[in-house]
């Protein structure tokens, strides 16, 4: 934004502190002339055209005294101020170096709290959130780029291969380009998801997390018996405010994950609800393979796969989980994912509740004016 060149604060401040210094010299002055006429006219002085004396002895003292003040104040506030815009400075400084595209200077401004400082601590954290941010999008960016090149590789190779080979059978082709082609088709779908749920752009509405846990569950029952897993669910209301269908994406995320990574034969997923004061939480467990806490903090990263985490033909694309906690994010609630002593995953999301029901009923009997 263009703007009209102004005087800087620190000279503002300056001038600010010499008038004020020079008000109270003035003040002080005419309180000392006030009481010397006073005594004259009292008869505590008794001196012969004692006015016109004292404005001669009294008005050269008070000027040098004023010029003193101003000199002084004018000084004075020119030192004082830049000394407490020193901090100001700095910030000034960081943001223009942030402005032309590092985030990793910081401003790591000493001393006690006050409001320089304050400010100071706020924008170091957004400089460091930012950057986490930006090398996040870069890391997805690139291993983006990388898992749709591979599809589209595969895709080229196949149709030299026809090229080349007039008379190869091309219903094999035909069945591996689909192959190739719905892999591709669901990455992008992935990516799109994904980049909804970071954006939040969706409408909030009322839902209950226990019935679409219930609802990703039973969609995906059939999955579970083919490859001869057990899923328990349990659990009790759980109100919150989202999106249904983001949610719901959610939670088949979860349960997809839990089915896809778990035991060859004997398997077994846990679906739990449960609402409390500070929220409703959603739990999914599973039996797998052993998990270290070191692998398991990654695994919400976009293209992360675990221990035994290979494509298979229900794997997905590597965005299951990435995806889970960017709509938790979306929604002002959080994922943690931990594994569990006997093998296998424990995730868990905690999302804000949802005011009473019958508070929510009160409201709509207001809203429809009954």
């Amino acid at each position: 934004m263009d703007r009209a060149p102004g005087l800087s604060v620190r000279l503002k401040l300056t001038l600010s502190y010499a008038g004020f210094l020079m008000l109270a010299g003035v003040l002080l002055l005419a309180a000392g002339w006030l009481f010397v006429s006073r005594a004259n006219h009292i008869g505590l002085i008794l001196v012969p055209n004692y006015r016109l004396a004292v404005v001669r002895e009294f008005a050269p003292t008070a000027a040098i005294t004023l010029a003193f003040l101003l000199v002084f104040g004018l000084v004075g506030g020119w030192i004082l101020a830049g000394r407490m815009l020193a901090p100001l400075t700095r910030i000034t400084d960081a943001t223009r170096i942030a402005a032309n595209g590092s985030l990793s200077h910081r401003i790591g401004l000493p001393g006690r709290t006050d409001e320089f400082r304050e400010l100071a601590d706020a924008f170091d954290t957004m400089l460091a959130r930012l950057e986490a941010h930006v090398a996040e999008q870069r890391r997805f960016a690139a291993n983006a780029s990388h898992e749709l090149r591979t599809p589209l590789a595969i895709t080229q190779t196949l149709l030299d291969v026809a090229r080349n080979d007039r008379n190869r059978d091309t219903g094999e082709l035909l069945d591996r380009l689909y192959v190739v082609n719905t892999r591709a088709i669901d990455l992008t779908e992935a990516l799109l998801l994904l980049s909804r749920a970071d954006q939040r752009s969706f409408i909030r509405e009322h839902v209950d997390l226990s019935l679409i846990a219930e609802e990703a569950t039973e969609t995906l029952l059939p999955l579970a018996e083919k490859r001869g897993l057990t899923i328990e669910t349990s659990g009790e209301m759980t109100p919150t405010i989202g999106s249904p269908a983001l949610l719901l994406q959610l939670s088949t995320n979860l349960v997809h994950n839990a089915i896809v990574h778990n035991l060859p034969e004997q398997g077994a997923v846990w679906v739990k609800t449960r609402g409390h004061a500070e929220g409703v939480e959603l739990t999914v467990e599973n039996t797998g393979a052993t998990l270290s806490p070191q692998l398991v903090s990654t695994l919400g990263e976009p293209f992360q796969r675990g221990f035994n985490r290979i494509r298979t033909d229900h794997a997905g694309v590597g965005l299951g989980l990435a995806i889970v906690k960017s709509i938790t994010q979306a929604h002002d609630g959080a994922l943690t994912l931990t594994p569990r002593t006997a093998g296998g995953l424990r995730a868990t999301v905690q999302l804000p509740a949802a005011p009473p029901y019958r508070a929510l009923w009160e409201q709509g009997r207001c809203l429809d004016g009954v």
